[in-house]
């Protein structure tokens, strides 16, 4: 036994865990959206929820991980506490398909096929076959189911490195003497719980054990209290994502906690009085990678089993854990925890929907804004004021939170979401301020008696009903990714600018025929400016979810190309002028603008 041997288990564990670790996080990359839409299906049916809770945590390999985003879900009020619990006692069950996968280092046999089942003999192949696909293909599925498998082949690699390096090791004095200790129940449960909090990952701990159980040294004895206790350590995560959040959000971690303990103390129980009246002769047995995957199922299974008839039972336990503080209301709800980055395909998608949120409050606030100048009602402008304010306070949370989120890993498909998001959150909030200035245009306008000629207002009403139009198709192609309905953004957006220049001209002309004042001219115009922006900003929403899809964010060149090229454009175009014609019999002018090149 030298310094070599010790150098080698070091190398084998991190082998290990960085493997785990590439695994995880590609199948969260790749599994993500979908997951998402999953855990949304969940309804109050316990068994749907176990089931979903273990087949979640069985793709992204990793327990902790999924509590941690449940802690977030609850936290951004999208779960409720009970609608959790059976999820969390799911994902117990979801964590063990790893040690069933490591189980395939106990194999032994002579039969070729049955030994290329060893990790140390597919493990290499496989990783060859990855690393040649990840140099060559350009197919972004491709590769990341390959360094899925690639992340699986260096986990194994490591494990072989381990077992390898175990084998002396493990005739080290004071290493047997440590395993001697874990005779102890009591000590077992600890080394278990401990080691997990440290390594964060119940997987990482039970992968180390059916390494260890390679030599030969572990007992039925020591093992079972030992993964007894690395559920109990799988906790920590959920513990230290709960710091700081909403009091249901802390109850989650609570009810994990809880479970896991009860399931311990009660199995823990059992062993030792079943143990101590039959004296089971397998307790001292030499134990596998086999038993050990089936011992850890086992243990989680029969807990949840136990447990799952009493989940309102476990809510009100973690409620009395964590209490309601008196004469003080609950923690608000948190739009974008951090917790949901966890999973940064589900942190996507919901920094979408609270992007969709924020374009439904904008397009409110400029309904309300022209409704206002339209139909002037003091009430409705304090209104409008809070739209605009929701939206400005929407704005900083979202960028900071997408600023994060670019951080993470993520998929193509997920990269464009963040783009078309980026793009589009600054122009929705602006579309909030001019409703705010039009609303003061509407205070000026009631406050001095401003009236317009009735030709003016017959061209406003048209230019209202254009910029309504615009707006809920903005919208409505956003909050759908309709590409179709945003390429009708621009022609009609080309239509509203033909409206105003023209509006604008005719009231030059009712000033030149003494048929209007200077000081109307100036309100007119500042409406008319407030409108067109609307119309711009919605045009640019469209645009960047165009180019986020072909990926070609050149936005000037892309308006000309259109302009110049798409015959589909001139046809809409032409539709929308039939649609919004202002010509009203009295200053019958014309409209001979056409599109222009930005």
């Amino acid at each position: 036994m030298n310094i070599y041997h010790w150098i080698s288990l070091l190398g084998g564990l991190a082998f290990f865990l960085y493997g785990m670790n590439v695994m995880s996080s590609s199948m969260e990359k790749l599994a993500g959206g979908k997951m998402e839409k999953t855990l949304r299906k969940l309804t109050s049916n316990k068994i749907k929820g176990v089931a979903l809770g273990a087949g979640v945590t069985a793709v992204i390999q990793s327990s902790g991980a999924m509590t941690v985003m449940l802690v977030g879900l609850v936290n951004s009020g999208i779960m409720t506490l009970e609608q959790t619990v059976p999820t969390l006692l799911g994902s117990n069950i979801g964590t063990t398909i790893t040690a069933w996968i490591l189980s395939l280092a106990g194999i032994s046999s002579t039969n070729v096929f049955v030994s290329m089942l060893k990790p140390e003999n597919f493990a290499p192949i496989i990783a060859f076959i990855c690393v040649v696909i990840l140099m060559a293909s350009k197919n972004q599925k491709r590769r990341d189911v390959s360094t899925i498998l690639l992340g699986f082949a260096i986990l194994m690699s490591g494990m072989t490195t381990m077992s390898a390096a175990m084998q002396p090791i493990g005739q080290v004095p004071a290493f047997r003497q440590m395993l001697i200790g874990l005779h102890n129940p009591i000590l077992a449960v600890l080394f278990g719980l401990v080691f997990t909090a440290l390594l964060q990952s119940s997987s990482a701990v039970s992968g180390i054990l059916q390494a260890l159980s390679l030599t030969g040294l572990l007992t039925f004895g020591t093992t079972i209290p030992v993964i007894m206790g690395l559920n109990i350590g799988s906790c920590v995560a959920s513990v230290i994502a709960a710091i700081g959040t909403s009091k249901n959000a802390k109850r989650v971690a609570a009810v994990h906690v809880s479970f896991n303990t009860i399931c311990t103390v009660l199995f823990l129980t059992l062993w030792l009085v079943l143990n101590s009246i039959f004296h089971f002769s397998f307790a001292n047995e030499a134990v596998n990678p086999v038993w050990i995957a089936i011992i850890h199922t086992t243990f989680n299974i029969l807990g949840t089993l136990l447990l799952l008839p009493f989940t309102n039972q476990l809510c009100k336990l973690a409620s009395l854990i964590v209490r309601d503080h008196k004469n003080r209301k609950h923690n608000k709800t948190v739009l974008l925890d951090e917790n949901l980055l966890t999973i940064p395909a589900f942190a996507v998608n919901k920094s979408f929907e609270v992007t969709k949120r924020m374009g439904d409050i904008a397009k409110q606030a400029v309904v309300q804004g022209v409704d206002i100048v339209h139909n002037f009602d003091e009430k409705k402008i304090e209104d409008v004021l809070k739209l605009e304010d929701q939206t400005d306070k929407l704005e900083d949370e979202l960028e900071n939170f997408i600023v994060k989120i670019s951080k993470e890993e993520l998929s193509d498909k997920e990269l464009k979401k963040v783009y078309k998001m980026l793009h589009t959150i600054p122009d929705f909030e602006r579309l909030a301020d001019h409703a705010e200035n039009l609303t003061e245009i509407a205070k000026e306008i009631n406050n001095k008696s401003i009236k317009f000629s009735h030709g003016t207002s017959q061209e406003l009403e048209v230019l209202y009903e254009a910029i309504d139009d615009i707006v809920g198709r903005t919208l409505n192609a956003f909050c759908d990714n309709d590409l179709t309905l945003a390429r009708s953004i621009e022609p009609l957006e080309e239509v509203i600018d033909g409206m105003i220049n023209e509006i604008k001209s005719r009231q030059v002309r009712r000033l030149q025929n003494g048929n209007a004042t200077v000081e109307i001219g100036f309100v007119l115009t500042d409406l008319l400016t407030n409108l067109e922006r609307v119309s711009d900003h919605c045009s640019n929403i469209a645009v960047a979810m165009i180019e986020s899809e072909a990926e070609t964010y050149d936005h000037h060149e892309y308006l000309n190309n259109l302009k110049r090229e798409d015959a589909s454009f001139m046809q809409q175009y032409g539709d929308f002028r039939k649609e919004y014609t202002i010509d009203n019999g009295v200053e019958n002018v014309p409209v001979e603008s056409t599109p222009v090149e930005s």
